[in-house]
C-alpha cells in the first residue's frame, strides 16, 4: 500500500528465503521508500509475523532497479532476475558477519515498487531531495 498523504512508499509481501536445498520458507516482510533518504530503500523483515522481532536492511534504489533487469550488486547485497516455478522474481542475497540469506522476491511487487518510489522522487533527482545543510550539521554534531 502506498500511503501518498505522507509522501512514502510502503508495500507489504511475502518474500520466500531459500535454503541450501532450494526448498523455501514464506518470511512477512515491507519494503519502505522516503523522499527523506532519497537514494535508499528499506526492507524489513517480520519474521514472526508481527512487528516484534523486525530485522531491517537499506540499500541503494538503484541497486534494487537494476536489478530487476541483471545481476548487480557485491559484497553485502546483491540482487538480481530470477525465474522460479512460482514465476518471474527477483533474488535478493544478504550477508553480515551473522551470516547469509537469499530471498525470492516477485519481480511484479519490486516493480510496482519502485514505480510508486520513482514517481515520488524521478530516478537522477536524489540530490534535489537531500538537505545538505542538515546532513552537514548532523555530521559535525554526532559522538563519535
Amino acid at each position: 500500500m502506498s500511503t501518498a498523504r505522507s509522501a512514502t512508499v510502503d508495500i507489504a509481501t511475502t518474500m520466500r528465503l531459500v535454503a541450501p536445498d532450494f526448498a523455501t520458507v514464506a518470511v512477512k516482510a515491507s519494503l519502505h521508500y522516503d523522499p527523506a533518504d532519497p537514494y535508499a530503500v528499506r526492507v524489513v523483515f517480520h519474521p514472526d509475523g508481527t512487528d516484534a522481532e523486525q530485522v531491517a536492511w537499506s540499500f541503494s534504489r538503484e541497486l534494487f532497479a537494476e536489478g530487476l533487469e541483471e545481476p548487480t550488486g557485491m559484497g553485502d547485497v546483491r540482487v538480481w532476475p530470477w525465474t522460479t516455478p512460482r514465476g518471474e522474481s527477483v533474488a535478493l542475497a544478504l550477508s553480515s558477519p551473522d551470516g547469509n540469506a537469499l530471498f525470492e522476491i516477485s519481480r511484479a511487487v519490486i516493480q510496482r515498487f519502485l514505480r510508486r518510489a520513482f514517481s515520488l522522487v524521478p530516478r537522477g533527482r536524489e540530490d534535489s531531495y537531500v538537505d545538505m545543510d542538515a546532513e552537514l550539521v548532523k555530521l559535525l554534531t554526532e559522538e563519535t
